[in-house]
């Protein structure tokens, strides 16, 4: 067989023809999905399949075309021989004999059963399938005009959900109605053996579907749901119109399976610790999952910034507009946690303390400018980082939330509190277009002219300062306009002690400049800091502090003695070396809070206000 040609490029006509495609998720054992697919075929000669590289939502070539095992493609009952392009590996060649109406695959997804390996999705009861990982689909047409017919066979008695529209159920076998390749792509499925649906608005559109490792972990009580439902209305209010005929928030209360949030358009995935319901009060700094991702239906779905759309997977996704597709999403859910009540206003500021403090530290402003960071998913592929605060991360989700910060503070003061960023998000994500869940995309320029409308500015030089220059310390002027200023107390907040539990470890960036696990391991270490000076580094295990064997309390409690003027040693093992290192620090604890300013007005008080 020849080398294969170029791919196709997509085109903007139907796919002659039907793909039918059926997975078998029974195997939870040992996390195999068992894939069939029939693809209808028009003519003889080659023809191109791709496996979905570039995902929406994850902003980069994520696709796990590694766990892609034992294709076999047939037509007729003959054995095709197929060929992998060599330079574009997700590409698959494939010479079709004359007189052959359809294709036959067949193919395993061998999701991963450790972390090391990827992300792993399925559990001995639940599992999280997303589509993109079980289709290959003809290259050279648009994804949404290829239609596939989709079914799944799940292990006995376990529930489902899923965007997509079911069209029958017989037994364990789940049928559903055809759709485009990018809505099924967009449509994951959500099962399990523990499973509880409850309806989130009055109208009946939008569902909370819960599965979970054990059945006493669905503790989802009416008190719990009420601060959800609370959340849809806030959304409504502030968005005036919703961009979707119905939504299924797919929540997964698990540690088999790997923690994540990603956004579609009429649903979103996310798993989250399995106490979420069941150890409510002990658990809320995790409470802003299901916020940003329904915010997205509004802000990455139905509107997206025009390089960030692509008309076939296959097509390089670019990211010059995520400080408006995260950024003012973080921003968002902040507000929504604090409107809805799912964080009281206090765990609110919080929040917001946390991070705007984890900004003004991070030195990597310095060098590389924000916008600069919206290329990360790609660059970095979201792998862990040696030193996060210099190289920066996607610091348009942090940084940017301040800048919106900013800009809403600005419009309420430039308008004399006429106007505030809710009418942006209206007008410019809401549109009244209810019901409609298309994706419109828009530009650089159409964000300005928004504002502009809205507060007469110089928006354009506004963000370009923003997004373009190299900055000392974070953006902060929305907290001053706001009522506040970012101060350091020996004693964490709420919030903040609450997210040192979730995650479980000790945070002392602001302190002694380290962030270690409880099992002593360091997690992060801020550049230029004192534990950076004194030569510790990411991957480093303390064994010992000031002689006593390593705990979080232990070490928390030799951080408070330095602001007493005791020392600080540490001994460490980094690889299977051991050493003493004393961390030249004097200060004491100091966490992040937000405290109200002496004059003024407290506008950020407004606008975490509910508005209902």
């Amino acid at each position: 067989m020849a080398e294969p040609g170029p791919v196709p490029q997509p085109e903007d006509v139907p796919y002659p023809g039907l793909i039918q495609l059926h997975v078998d998720a029974r195997d939870t054992e040992r996390g195999i999905f068992r894939v069939q697919e029939t693809i209808a075929v028009q003519q003889a000669g080659p023809l191109t399949l791709l496996f979905p590289e570039w995902l929406p939502g994850y902003h980069a070539p994520q696709a796990p075309i590694e766990l892609l095992a034992g294709l076999k493609i047939e037509a007729d009952g003959q054995d095709l021989r197929w060929k992998r392009h060599p330079v574009k590996v997700h590409a698959f060649a494939v010479d079709v004999p004359e007189g052959v109406e359809a294709i036959d695959l067949s193919f395993q997804f061998l999701s991963p059963t450790d972390n090391a390996q990827g992300r792993v999705v399925m559990g001995a009861g639940l599992l999280m399938l997303q589509w993109n990982t079980v289709v290959l689909y003809p290259a050279g047409y648009f994804s949404r005009r290829i239609e596939v017919e989709a079914s799944l066979t799940l292990p006995t008695d376990w529930q489902c959900a899923c965007a997509l529209q079911t069209s029958e159920r017989q037994g364990d076998r789940i049928s559903f109605h055809p759709a485009p390749l990018d809505v099924l792509v967009d449509s994951p499925v959500l099962a399990g053996r523990h499973f509880q649906r409850v309806t989130l608005d009055d109208r009946g559109q939008v569902h909370l579907n819960m599965a979970a490792d054990r059945a006493e972990l669905l503790a989802a009580t009416p008190e719990k749901i009420a601060p959800h439902r609370a959340l849809i209305e806030e959304a409504d209010l502030l968005f005036g119109s919703r961009p979707f005929d119905s939504y299924e928030v797919l929540f997964a209360l698990s540690d088999e399976i790997d923690s994540i949030g990603v956004e579609h358009h009429r649903s979103c995935e996310a798993v989250t610790i399995p106490g979420y319901f069941a150890e409510w009060e002990e658990s809320f700094s995790r409470r802003d999952t299901i916020a940003h991702e329904y915010i997205h239906s509004w802000n990455g779905k139905h509107r997206r910034g025009a390089d960030s759309w692509t008309p076939s997977f296959d097509r390089p996704i670019r990211n010059s507009l995520m400080w408006v597709y995260e950024g003012q999403t973080q921003y968002w859910d902040r507000v929504l946690c604090a409107r809805s009540g799912l964080w009281t206003h206090d765990q609110a500021l919080g929040a917001l303390a946390l991070t705007a403090a984890t900004q003004e530290v991070r030195s990597g402003s310095r060098w590389r400018p924000m916008s600069d960071t919206t290329r990360d998913p790609i660059i970095a592929a979201r792998g862990a980082l040696p030193w996060p605060s210099w190289q920066r991360s996607e610091d348009y989700y942090g940084e940017g939330s301040l800048v919106w910060l900013d800009v809403d503070t600005r419009v309420r003061e430039l308008s004399g509190e006429r106007h505030s960023l809710d009418e942006f998000a209206r007008a410019f994500f809401g549109r009244g277009d209810e019901g409609d869940w298309t994706t419109s995309t828009y530009t650089f320029e159409d964000v300005v002219a928004q504002l502009q409308a809205l507060a007469p500015f110089d928006w354009r030089q506004f963000f370009l300062d923003k997004l373009e220059g190299k900055q000392e310390g974070a953006p902060l002027a929305g907290f001053e306009r706001g009522g506040y200023r970012l101060v350091y107390r020996s004693k964490p907040s709420d919030y903040w002690a609450n997210s040192e539990k979730v995650a479980g470890n000790l945070n002392l960036t602001f302190s002694v400049g380290l962030t270690v696990g409880n099992d002593g391991k360091l997690q992060d270490v801020l550049w230029e800091g004192p534990a950076f000076q004194a030569g510790l580094t990411n991957g480093a295990t303390v064994l010992s502090v000031n002689g006593r064997d390593y705990s979080p309390e232990v070490l928390r409690d030799a951080v408070a003695e330095t602001g007493k003027g005791s020392s600080l040693h540490l001994r460490v093992r980094i690889g299977k070396r051991e050493r003493d290192v004393t961390i030249d620090y004097v200060d004491g604890h100091r966490y992040p809070h937000l405290e109200p300013a002496t004059d003024g007005p407290r506008r950020l008080d407004d606008i975490l206000r509910a508005k209902r």
